[in-house]
């Protein structure tokens, strides 16, 4: 079976992209609001620590964003901002959906369940849609890579 490719389409990175890009502004906002109106000494305080806020919101997004995960032959290569790490097709117990329900909304993601250590998240296969194509062909592709491999 050939190596496929897990992650974003550019339609989904740009999503991802505007609602970044509304949080960073809000988030100046609020800075330059305090820094404006607050006249008390510590208020740099608040406001470097809202922009090493924004900044880890900021880089936390490109991880989400650019992240990837290759299947072979071998097992998974999962591939972020900051790391790559290979998982052989030996170690996933199974692969499923996890969903969380938070006050922004419903969010789907693929997971790895391993037989030994924690689950991993698939790079790339974060959503907010209820029934999203996309998703369900992302882990039927990871399920038939896997199932072919451990079947052979």
């Amino acid at each position: 079976m050939p190596e496929a490719w897990i992650g974003f389409n550019a339609r989904d990175r740009q999503r991802h992209w505007w609602r970044t890009g509304i949080l960073t502004l809000a988030l100046a906002g609020v800075m330059v609001a305090m820094s404006l109106t607050t006249h008390e000494p510590g208020k740099w305080w608040w406001v470097g620590g809202l922009g090493a806020f924004s900044i880890v919101v900021v880089l936390s997004t490109i991880n989400t964003i650019y992240g990837q995960a290759l299947l072979t032959r071998a097992g998974l290569e999962l591939h972020t901002f900051v790391s790559r790490r290979v998982v052989p097709w030996s170690e996933v117990e199974r692969i499923e959906e996890r969903r969380r329900v938070r006050r922004s909304g419903a969010w789907s993601d693929l997971r790895i369940i391993r037989t030994h250590g924690r689950s991993l998240t698939i790079p790339g296969t974060l959503t907010n849609r209820v029934m999203d194509a996309e998703l369900e062909r992302k882990q039927a592709v990871t399920q038939q890579h896997w199932s072919r491999t451990v079947g052979d």
